[in-house]
């Protein structure tokens, strides 16, 4: 079992910042890849972007390449996503989910074990 938390979701004006945080914990020898979702309200949740443990492969949604950036600390297995150029269509509730190994798809929620409890961007114009 592995244990998701993520953090630094807010409010923010249009056209600014936030970073995200994925602490990662429990059983996180094995994983492969960690991703970020979203979720709005009355939608299906939707693949942000996602990143490689051991050599950082990244990949992003069409929808947020050059304005998201994903990152990670392998000694902290924490997992970030810097939000830069937030527009009010990027408001969900973000959720970090694990890939404890390859099952097929970095952008697919179901090849994702384990997920967060998700924390809420709101981009106001």
């Amino acid at each position: 079992q592995v244990q998701l938390v993520e953090s630094g979701g807010g409010l923010v004006q249009a056209g600014g910042s936030l970073r995200l945080s994925c602490a990662a914990s429990g059983r996180t020898f094995s994983l492969y890849v960690m991703g970020w979702f979203r979720q709005a309200p009355g939608k299906g949740r939707e693949f942000v972007a996602a990143i490689t443990w051991s050599g950082g492969m990244t990949y992003y949604a069409d929808s947020v390449k050059g304005r998201f950036t994903i990152s990670r600390d392998n000694a902290k297995n924490t997992v970030y996503l810097q939000m830069n150029s937030l527009k009010p269509e990027d408001t969900a509730v973000y959720y970090c989910a694990a890939q404890r190994y390859y099952s097929g798809s970095y952008a697919y929620t179901g090849a994702y074990h384990d997920w967060g409890q998700g924390t809420q961007v709101t981009v106001s114009s």
